[in-house]
């Protein structure tokens, strides 16, 4: 088979060439926001209003209303599950309500570039970033930066949210620290039920067209075929070989997979071409996506429902193209 034209830009998606062409408007804007911020103050302040938090991602800030509860107003830069994340473009909007968060998560890894660059021209005065990667320890070499997927980040991060909102308002500590603990407690049934598909399916091999949900696939005992270097070429937006094109297509035509894990927020000729081709060969597919469907998810929900839906895919041969 011949290779399909890929629709989207050619350059890699992890450095969001696009975004460098709006930098001074941000930092203007950033800018502005900084003046008339209250990043000085303390606690939430005197008229009670609650803490502004952004989580980069609509995940991270689902788990910042979490911990936050009442005492937090959370807002997701990255919210939109029909987009994809990876060519997102930040506006001046964007850069008012980064600037004027007293609390930050953001994922690292080169994942969301853009909020180190307005939180650098807003000024860090009383506000509190966590940064997942560096929160875990991952050099900027790790080859994927989809860390949500992988069971044991949220459980750190909610702790990390909870620390950081009881700096800020230290009145409330027990409330937040009680939150992350109750947090911690409702992720038990996910990981209950990665460990009975671990069980049920030891080994189970699966072909994807990029490592969104790879750390879960990991997790779970699950095989991913799907060469490396493929993966890494979609998710960086770059034509893979024709060698690693056609070793993906045979793993369809050869019935080498029980599922296909398909990257519900990219589309473009090649990955569609393999929809086709899965769908084609009566092989199952598994949408997955970046950021958080909405409405009707929470982190833990969504998390569930992709484990429940590649067990569905495995036992049943039934496909979950969307949440």
């Amino acid at each position: 088979m011949s290779v399909p034209t890929k629709a989207r830009s050619a350059g890699p998606r992890r450095t969001r060439p696009a975004l460098l062409a709006a930098v001074t408007v941000l930092t203007a804007a950033a800018a502005t926001a900084c003046s008339s911020s209250a990043h000085g103050a303390s606690g939430t302040g005197s008229s009670g209003a609650t803490i502004q938090a952004v989580g980069a991602e609509n995940e991270y800030s689902d788990v910042i209303s979490q911990i936050g509860g009442q005492y937090v107003t959370a807002t997701g830069i990255m919210s939109n599950p029909n987009t994809d994340p990876h060519t997102f473009e930040a506006d001046p909007k964007v850069a008012h309500t980064v600037s004027s968060a007293r609390l930050i998560v953001q994922n690292g890894v080169g994942y969301d570039d853009f909020m180190a660059k307005i939180e650098q021209a807003s000024g860090s005065s009383g506000r509190q970033v966590i940064d997942v990667q560096k929160l875990l320890g991952l050099p900027d070499s790790t080859p994927n930066p989809h860390l949500w997927y992988q069971p044991a980040t949220m459980p750190a991060v909610a702790k990390a949210i909870a620390d950081d909102l009881s700096t800020i308002d230290p009145a409330h500590k027990d409330y937040f620290e009680a939150n992350a603990t109750r947090f911690d407690a409702s992720l038990q049934p996910w990981t209950e039920a990665i460990a009975q598909l671990k069980a049920a399916f030891p080994g189970a091999a699966v072909a994807t067209t990029e490592p969104v949900a790879d750390y879960l696939l990991d997790a779970a005992g699950i095989n991913n075929l799907t060469p490396w270097a493929f993966q890494a070429d979609v998710m960086n937006g770059t034509d893979p070989s024709p060698q690693d094109v056609a070793a993906e297509q045979g793993l369809f035509t050869q019935h080498k997979v029980k599922a296909f894990v398909y990257n519900q927020q990219v589309t473009d000729s090649l990955t569609q071409s393999l929809l086709t081709l899965a769908k084609q060969n009566g092989i199952p597919v598994i949408g997955v996506y970046e950021t958080m469907p909405t409405p009707g998810y929470t982190y833990q929900s969504w998390m569930s429902a992709e484990v429940s839906a590649l067990k569905n895919a495995l036992a049943n041969g039934t496909s979950a193209p969307t949440l």
